[in-house]
């Protein structure tokens, strides 16, 4: 056996089945666990990763804009050789808004972004605004779920763009298995999009994400599967489409902060309000 084969088979003389797997003891698992990882030779231990911490196995990450969502990702942002599938209820809308952040730095220095299947055609003025040029974006037109998922795995495979944007509706468990294998050799984020509806299957994506529409040009972001612990709640960004944030006033970029402003004080003083014009009274004519 291998140094390392050697150490993990003593984990049984380290580790109590028993013992309490909460890790609130002094005498629980991750204790142990912390201690059978130190027996392990120099650097395996680096491969080691516990499910209740974010992976930090130092996979290459693409920053996501957003510093509450790269908080909750591991590695602080997109991972890349893995399939990140993000889930909306509102198609080819919500996804740009979270993505130019990143895909705008990403491009600066050159390289592709390929669309596979897209709901609808790209706006290029509308993405050029957000420093996505026309001139770094392929489209590629696949109408039916077989071609789509070809032309995806093509271009994974060829790992020869900057980012792969894929919709893939109707793309089943082991077709994204299919593709996960595909983009572990890939250097680049892999992002396919699915509906709402859909985060009720299993899927082999390492990173899941839900897209919801919240108030003041925000998106609320739902972790629903990642390399870590399960994640509570949503993450709130303020996501304003890359179009009206070039060209709104700070005090509309917050469209709930602006009306509050333009709404009259209400006082509580009974000179303050205002008066009710007198309700006519009718007359009653007698014969």
């Amino acid at each position: 056996f291998s140094p390392a084969m050697s150490a993990l088979r003593n984990l049984d003389t380290m580790v109590d089945p028993t013992a309490d797997t909460t890790g609130n003891s002094a005498d629980g698992f991750a204790p142990r666990a912390r201690a059978a990882a130190s027996v392990l030779p120099s650097g395996q231990h680096l491969a080691l990763w516990r499910g209740s911490d974010l992976d930090t196995s130092g996979t290459p990450v693409l920053r996501s804009g957003f510093a509450a969502l790269d908080a909750e990702l591991p590695g602080g942002g997109w991972p890349s050789h893995a399939v990140i599938e993000l889930l909306a209820s509102h198609t080819a809308a919500l996804e740009w808004r979270l993505l130019w952040p990143a895909l705008a730095p990403a491009l600066a220095t050159g390289g592709t972004v390929v669309l596979v299947g897209p709901p609808h055609m790209p706006h290029a003025p509308g993405l050029g605004q957000a420093g996505i040029a026309a001139q770094q974006l392929v489209w590629i037109q696949a109408d039916s779920p077989a071609e789509r998922l070809w032309c995806t795995e093509q271009l994974v495979r060829a790992n020869a763009c900057a980012a792969v944007l894929a919709w893939l509706p109707q793309a089943r468990p082991e077709q994204i298995r299919r593709l996960q294998v595909c983009a572990q050799a890939c250097a680049e984020p892999v992002f396919i999009f699915r509906p709402e509806r859909a985060r009720h299957e299993s899927s082999a994506a390492p990173l899941r994400l839900l897209l919801t529409l919240g108030t003041r040009w925000d998106l609320e972001v739902q972790v629903l599967k990642r390399r870590g612990p399960a994640h509570d709640g949503h993450v709130r960004l303020h996501a304003p489409p890359a179009s009206l944030n070039a060209v709104l006033p700070t005090r509309l970029q917050r469209p709930s902060l602006a009306a509050a402003h333009s709404l009259p004080p209400v006082s509580s003083h009974a000179l303050g309000r205002i008066a009710l014009a007198p309700t006519p009274q009718r007359r009653t004519a007698h014969a």
